[in-house]
């Protein structure tokens, strides 16, 4: 795990002390190691930082030319197959013989040199992003790993080409411009992050996952195409079906698992696991513990509000599987002290408010390991969210009905509060099932005029359905959850919002969390159900084994249930949150109420100030719980401070 930077400039400066600057911007992404390479005519330049998790030696130090010498890299992940591409290689190539060392970067230029870039990448199994300088071609290449595990930007700044791991390290060059998007602002307020290909920034953008980039220096165009893609797989596999009966299935998933985990669970430094006692992250740890001959390392935080606690069914998984096991509990003041950091993490706005614990934990896990494996991508590739299941439902009954009834319904739903509607679900079994049911109802009812379950679904995913009215002077970009693939409307309901979250949710919101709240810890972070065969495997399983007598992740419960009691693991979904509706009539209030100061708001001109005041005073008056939205705001304003400073 690493992080690089670069830049293709065709003038040919000879001053390149900002290849130094963009260096140290990321330096949090690899503290072990530094590297910088420049072409003999200064026409392009590598920088790299190294985190050193296999083969410590120098033998791993980036940048990285190949033997031929025809290729250089900088190379950020984790290649988990690279011994068995090794092994290959030597047994197809008799010249391939005396390795330097054991590093996977190593391994991936050798199988670039003899195979070529694409087949390479089809062979590989792993995380990454990575670029690469082919001496021959005068040619660029970036690429990103199937699913989008690490992080890929680029674009054009007038006459020179930049990339890197994160924007910060583009903003070191001089021919960076800070122009916002205000259409991408738009989109961040809609749903907390900016979906790819689109970034705050105008004309820089993040390349798409699967996908590779080439700038020919001859021509100076940019070609972009996929060796993989997540749409294709889930079209492909729908449409052809594993014939298995479910212990069949439930062995083979199993199989794929463990496979994933042995790979993942290698490294010449410390490993532990993010542990929360749901049944993704306990699946993830029962497998690594039933292969590992000590105790594996665990790492929850918890808080003292009980909606929001899961430490102490963390606690009693790791106890049941007999991990080593490490919780901290966070204080408010815990937080306090880590939103100051958050726009600097997160190099664009970015508002999961989940990003606070996965920071903390990840600090926490830091202090013991630095590799630690997570159980994310379980929920979009096993029918885990209750959304799935409630916006199916929404629309069977709704679907049937006029629209001015619904609007009827939605008016009588909004006309008693969201704390009553709470009160009232408590003496109904829904209690049992669901959190914050009363802002759940009202959320529901300003979707219920959907002409469609996909529109229906994109308002129940946003935290506004108009976030124009909100950024001044901006339209939405089409996306794919507004502008639906058409080769997913084969797709049942539930199978296609889970498509649509595997190829914009996941990598845009789960895995940007995880990777910037980890490696500003300089923590690397794996995920074992994002290898690709579990993936493929995954969308081959008929929905009948996903979600079964309205339990979700029926077949990941079935493996799970092999090494932890049900009574553990069955509760409701909690979510890996913080209260952070709370804290705004808290202790952050001030700190909220600073940002979005309405003079303030005035004079930097992107949002409306009077609709902002509203839904303050309304959820200041508890009539409303507007976290999501406040937070999405009050992050692009905190992140907005600081750009300025770098500007």
């Amino acid at each position: 795990m690493c992080g690089f930077a670069g830049f293709f400039d065709k003038s040919k400066k000879k001053d390149t002390s900002f290849l130094n600057k963009m260096l140290q911007s990321i330096s949090h992404r690899g503290p072990d190691d530094q590297g910088l390479w420049l072409d003999d005519n200064y026409e392009i330049g590598l920088a790299h930082r190294r985190l050193s998790i296999i083969d410590l030696s120098k033998a791993g130090h980036q940048p990285m030319i190949s033997k031929s010498k025809r290729f250089v890299i900088a190379f950020n992940g984790e290649i988990y197959n690279h011994l068995e591409l090794r092994k290959s290689l030597e047994n197809s190539n008799k010249l391939i013989n005396n390795w330097i060392g054991t590093s996977d970067t190593e391994t991936l230029l050798a199988c670039i040199d003899v195979w070529g870039l694409e087949a390479t990448l089809k062979s590989c199994v792993g995380m990454f992003s990575f670029a690469l300088w082919d001496k021959k071609k005068r040619s660029l290449f970036l690429a990103r790993d199937r699913i989008g595990e690490k992080p890929l930007y680029y674009g054009w700044q007038h006459d020179v080409f930049l990339f890197g791991s994160e924007l910060k390290a583009l903003k070191c060059h001089p021919s960076f411009k800070s122009n916002i998007d205000r259409n991408s602002l738009s989109l961040f307020i809609r749903h907390n992050y900016i979906p790819t290909p689109n970034t705050i920034y105008k004309n820089i953008y993040k390349l798409e996952p699967g996908f590779i980039l080439e700038l020919s220096s001859h021509s100076l165009n940019t070609k972009l195409w996929p060796y993989w893609s997540s749409e294709n797989i889930v079209c492909q596999d729908m449409e052809e079906p594993y014939q298995l009966n479910p212990d069949q299935a439930i062995n083979k998933l199993e199989g794929l698992i463990n496979s994933s985990i042995l790979s993942q669970m290698e490294a010449d430094v410390p490993l532990g696991a993010f542990l929360s006692g749901g049944v993704d992250s306990s699946t993830i740890v029962a497998l690594m513990q039933n292969q590992s001959t000590k105790p594996i390392k665990t790492f929850t935080i918890g808080f003292d509000e009980a909606d929001y606690n899961e430490a102490l069914n963390a606690k009693a998984v790791a106890n049941h599987i007999g991990t080593e096991h490490t919780e901290l509990y966070v204080k408010s003041n815990d937080v306090m002290n880590v939103i100051p950091k958050l726009p600097s993490i997160y190099c664009e706005p970015f508002s999961d408010s989940s990003q606070i614990p996965t920071f903390l934990v990840s600090k926490l896990a830091k202090q013991h390991v630095k590799v630690s494996l997570s159980g994310d991508g379980g929920d979009e590739l096993f029918c885990g969210y209750n959304r799935y299941k409630i916006t199916s439902s929404i629309w069977e009954k709704i679907k049937v009905f006029p629209p001015f009834f619904r609007n009827i319904l939605a008016k009588a739903i909004t006309s008693i509060s969201a704390p009553t509607w709470n009160k009232i679900a408590k003496y109904t079994p829904y209690s049992k099932v669901y959190n914050n049911i009363g802002d759940k109802l009202h959320k529901g009812a300003t979707v219920l005029d959907s002409n469609s379950i996909d529109q229906l679904y994109l308002g129940l995913v946003s935290h506004t359905r108009n976030p124009s009215e909100y950024v001044i002077g901006s339209y939405e970009p089409k996306t794919k959850l507004n502008n639906v693939p058409s080769n997913f409307k084969s797709l049942d309901n539930v199978e296609k919002m889970m498509a649509l979250d595997l190829i914009t949710y996941l990598p845009d919101d789960i895995l940007v969390k995880i990777d910037r709240a980890a490696m500003s810890n300089s923590l690397e972070t794996r995920v074992p159900f994002l290898d690709h065969r579990v993936v493929e495997f995954a969308w081959k399983l008929p929905i009948s084994l996903k979600i079964r007598d309205k339990q979700t992740k029926w077949i990941l419960r079935q493996i799970l249930y092999k090494y932890v009691p049900r009574k553990l693991i069955e509760r409701p979904k909690m979510g890996f949150g913080v209260p952070i509706g709370n804290w705004l009539r808290g202790p952050l209030k001030d700190w909220a109420e600073n940002l979005i100061n309405k003079n303030r708001l005035i004079c930097e001109g992107y949002f409306n100030p009077e609709l902002i005041y509203k839904i303050w005073q309304e959820h200041q008056s508890n009539q409303r719980n507007w976290e999501y939205l406040l937070w999405n705001i009050l992050m692009f304003q905190a992140w907005l401070d600081e750009n300025k400073k770098l500007i």
